[in-house]
Formats: C-alpha cells, sequence, structure tokens
C-alpha cells in the first residue's frame, strides 16, 4: 500500500446504521471501510489472496455474542499481526476484557464516540508508537469526578489544582489546556462537580473528527430544512446545557468563524440555531480544552482574538507526565486500584522494580497511556502484583537506563518481591522495625511506642530478627 492510499479497515457488523457511521467516522481519518455482516464472511474475506489485506479490523460483540472469543481466535491465526478492535455492549465490560484476553489489541465501549474510534484507528497503525501495551486504549474506566481524585504532589500540578478549585465556585469560562491524555476533560468534570451548577446539566461537546457544518449544528442546533439533509430539527450543545455546564473538548479545532459566534455568544448569552428567525437567551458556563498553553494558542492564532480574550487570565495548564515524575507511582497505584474493581479483574500490586521501570519512560500519551498499560499488563498478570515481566516492550526500551540500585517506593518498605508475590510477614516485620529505629535514631522507647508494643517484645524482636539497633 502507497504511503498517500488510504488504509482499510475491514468493519464485521451486523447493523447498517452503525456501518454508516463507523464508515463515515473512518472516512475523516482517511480510511476506507469494507463491511461484512457475519463471522463467515469476515474470515473468507481474511483468508481469500484475491481481497485487499486491511490495515485494522473492528468486531462488533453483537456479531458472535457469547462466541466472540473464538471468532478473536480465528481471526488472530488467520491474521496474525492485524489489529483487532472489539466493539463492546456497555453493559458488559466483562466480554471486553475477555476479548482482550483471546487476543483483541484494544475495545471501545458502546455507543460509539467519535473521538474514541479515530485514536483507536490512529494507535492501531503506528507500530512504532504502538510498541503492544504501549498503545493507549480507548478510556475504559469511569472519570474521576472530584478534585480528591486527582492524584498528584509535584508543584506545578498542585498549583494548577489550586486555580481549578478557585475557578470551579465562579460562573466565568475557563480554558484547560495540556497535552493529549493529561486529564483535561477529567478536570474539567472536577471542576463542574465542584461548581455551584453542580446539580446543573453537564454536556460534552468533543470536536474531534467533525466538520466546519456539523460543529455549528452540534453547538447551536438547527431547523428543519436549514441546509441539505437537515431533515428533522435539532436542540445544540448550547440548549441542552443551559443553567449548567458546556465542556468543550480541543476548542481550537473550531472554525474562526465559529469561534467568532462562540465567543459573542458567551459575552451576550443569545445564541441563535441555524436556519432560525429568532434567537434565544441562555445560562451556560463553557469550559473548554485545547492542547497548546493559552499563549501558544494566540500567538501561533489558533485562537480568534475574540475567544481569545474571553479566557484572557481564565486559563489552567496542566503539565505532563514526564515533568512530574515523582507522580508515577502514586497514580499507578490508584489507576490498579480502580482496574481492580473492574469485571473480570481484581486488585493488583505492584513492585518497586516495576514502578522504576515506569518512572525511566517518557509517557508521550501522559496519563491516558499510563492507566493503558496498566490495564493491559493487569489483564493479563497471574500473580500478585506486576513485574518488570509484565511490561516487556517497556524493558525493551528503557531497561538498560534504570539504576542498579534497588528503588523503593514503599517509604523503606516492601510489599511484594521482584517475582511478584508478597514477601514473607518475618522480612516485612523486619523492614518495618528497621525503619522505625533509624527514623527515630535508635530511642527504642519511642520506637515501641510507635509500633504498639512493649519495649521488651521490640528487643525480644529485634533479637529474632538478627536486627542490628546500633546502626
Amino acid at each position: 500500500m502507497g504511503e498517500d492510499e488510504p488504509r482499510l479497515l475491514l468493519l464485521v457488523d451486523r447493523d447498517p446504521a452503525q456501518v454508516r457511521l463507523v464508515g463515515a467516522l473512518a472516512a475523516r481519518a482517511g480510511w476506507r471501510t469494507h463491511a461484512e455482516s457475519d463471522s463467515a464472511t469476515a474470515l473468507a474475506y481474511l483468508a481469500s489472496d484475491e481481497t485487499e489485506s486491511p490495515q485494522a479490523l473492528l468486531l462488533d460483540s453483537m456479531v458472535a455474542r457469547e462466541d466472540s472469543c473464538q471468532l478473536i481466535g480465528q481471526i488472530r491465526a488467520a491474521a496474525p499481526s492485524l489489529p483487532i478492535l472489539f466493539l463492546a455492549q456497555s453493559a458488559s465490560p466483562l466480554m471486553a476484557v475477555e476479548a482482550m484476553r483471546a487476543g483483541a489489541t484494544d475495545y471501545l465501549m458502546k455507543p460509539i464516540a467519535s473521538e474514541r474510534v479515530l485514536y483507536a484507528l490512529d494507535s492501531s497503525v503506528h507500530a512504532d508508537v504502538r510498541r503492544d501495551e504501549l498503545a493507549p486504549l480507548s478510556e475504559k474506566i469511569d472519570a474521576p469526578l472530584d478534585f480528591d481524585m486527582m492524584i498528584g504532589s509535584a508543584s506545578n500540578f498542585r498549583d494548577a489544582m489550586a486555580r481549578a478549585a478557585k475557578s470551579a465556585r465562579g460562573h466565568t469560562p475557563v480554558l484547560i489546556t495540556g497535552e493529549p491524555g493529561t486529564g483535561k476533560e477529567l478536570l474539567g468534570r472536577a471542576m463542574r462537580s465542584a461548581s455551584p451548577r453542580a446539580k446543573a446539566p453537564v454536556v460534552v461537546l468533543h470536536t474531534a473528527g467533525m466538520s466546519a457544518g456539523n460543529l455549528e449544528s452540534a453547538l447551536y442546533g438547527h431547523e428543519r430544512g436549514a441546509f441539505p439533509g437537515a431533515f428533522d430539527r435539532r436542540i445544540g450543545c448550547l440548549q441542552d446545557a443551559d443553567g449548567g455546564t458546556l465542556l468543550i473538548d480541543d476548542i481550537e479545532r473550531l472554525p474562526p468563524a465559529l469561534q467568532q459566534r462562540l465567543a459573542k455568544t458567551i459575552t451576550t448569552g443569545e445564541a441563535r440555531p441555524m436556519g432560525a428567525n429568532h434567537s434565544f437567551r441562555l445560562d451556560v458556563r463553557v469550559i473548554a480544552t485545547a492542547a497548546e498553553e493559552y499563549g501558544l494558542l494566540v500567538g501561533h492564532a489558533m485562537l480568534d482574538p475574540a475567544l481569545a480574550s474571553v479566557f484572557t487570565g481564565a486559563s489552567i495548564h496542566l503539565p505532563p507526565l514526564r515533568e512530574r515524575h515523582g507522580d508515577i507511582a502514586p497514580l499507578a497505584r490508584h489507576f490498579l486500584a480502580l482496574i481492580g474493581e473492574q469485571p473480570g479483574l481484581r486488585r493488583l500490586g505492584v513492585t518497586d522494580e516495576a514502578l522504576a521501570l515506569l518512572e525511566g519512560y517518557e509517557w508521550p500519551g501522559n496519563l491516558r497511556q499510563l492507566q493503558a498499560v496498566l490495564f493491559r499488563a493487569a489483564v493479563f498478570c497471574d500473580r500478585d502484583a506486576l513485574t518488570v515481566q509484565d511490561f516487556p516492550q517497556l524493558f525493551d526500551l528503557v531497561g538498560d537506563a534504570l539504576p542498579a540500585a534497588n528503588i523503593n517506593h514503599g517509604g523503606g518498605v516492601t510489599l511484594f518481591g521482584p517475582d511478584g508475590h508478597l514477601r514473607t510477614l518475618e522480612e516485612i516485620e523486619s523492614d518495618v522495625i528497621r525503619l522505625a529505629i533509624g527514623h527515630y535514631r535508635g530511642r527504642m522507647s519511642e520506637v515501641a511506642r510507635r509500633l504498639g508494643i512493649g519495649r521488651s517484645t521490640l528487643y525480644r524482636k529485634v533479637g529474632d530478627l538478627g536486627i542490628d539497633n546500633a546502626a
């Protein structure tokens, strides 16, 4: 296939409306689509020497239903390197996990979100970036909705949280900037949850993959007959969010004319649907996200001056994960706790060696990629904790750069051994006592008091464990 030739997506789906939707979304990203409605014809297509080889396959769970995993295995045998995207029902997350174990590359949940489809397709074909478990998966876990769930102690991150918490209490528009995957939408939702509009409607508009005309209609709505193909009246996001909050993802993707119109709407509180003869007043707080910092957006003319002025002094920048490496360990444990609550999965720990490995990577996909890597590793882990062996591609990339010394992330106490299994209680107890003796500089009375045991018991344990309390 030539570099400029559109890629081919093999879509295995029996729903004509969904086939049209996915085909339209894929076309915007430069993909062609070939659809098959059942498993037999899809396997025959892959086996034929007369058909074009697809660069990705999207399988709807409704095609094979309970036999989906068996079908994925057959597809994998027929095309070992073909990325397989599995489309699962929102009520069946366990099937999605089982699909990954059967050989699926990634999974998406219904109803289909346009930006997730585009992201999954893009990730599926960039083998140099994907490297198996390094492929950012679509979002699998419910988004945290409050500031207590925004994990991190890096100073630049805490500064951003302080600005966000202060801004959340107001009603003015806010712009959240940061690289893809840094958690901009999650922060926007947290701000909305902490705002006076917490119980009012919230509407999210993802601009990725939408044409200029569709964006205008999505924002403002349209009357019947407003343009060719407008067979029905549509209510826009602004009107749906009246009294509440509108989250606009990647606001810089809006065409300049639409940015000007939105700026006027925010300023005046008036909006007019496409093709309408009347305007209506609304009360909406706009929280927007953008991939570049405010200064770059203005300097590179990515924001219309009128819209830029709306966000003057009201922007919050989320730092990339590579600038907050000290937060990787607590973030990893936080994500593993959330992952462990998903159907078909369980709560896992992570060894210090594995955490050191995670900290050695630059994470171009930021939080989204870290969560995806942990999710993929957890799906296939059969031990009590993730180890270095659960991240083979990551070790190939950064393993040689890891420090020779053992890095400890447990405050001096390691719960898991390098093999991913819990250490013995005696070993852990010995480390706790050593840590306490060192922390309190050998003051055994204080050590005993802090550990909640008597001095005689402490001295007996020190002797039994062979601990030198003079160190």
